[in-house]
């Protein structure tokens, strides 16, 4: 039977980040922006726990409270933000984004 270590792990999380940042970089829509930030900040929660499940230390798992406690907090006011956005210039597109007065 195979055996799931810490390579694994951390293969899983180097896959969630590359296409987190290919996403940031590559995409126009501002909804899509976030889910990839929200792929980047859970290939770190998954790098978080594997580490800390190896070493048998707490302190990993912690740090993956706040990161989601952090990226809830990020979700809500982003996504606020482009509601309101949305409300005023009826795009989500990242391009038409280029002052936040009204």
């Amino acid at each position: 039977m195979l055996e799931i270590t810490p390579l694994h792990y951390s293969l899983l999380s180097a896959a969630l980040f590359m296409i987190g940042v290919i996403g940031v970089l590559v995409r126009r829509n501002v909804i899509i922006i976030f889910m990839s930030i929200e792929l980047i900040l859970n290939a770190v929660n998954i790098n978080l726990v594997a580490l800390s499940d190896q070493l048998q230390d707490l302190a990993g798992q912690v740090f993956v409270v706040f990161v989601i406690a952090v990226a809830a907090a990020e979700a809500a006011v982003g996504l606020g933000i482009i509601i309101a956005f949305y409300r005023n210039k009826e795009t989500v597109n990242i391009d038409e984004i280029q002052i936040m007065r009204w």
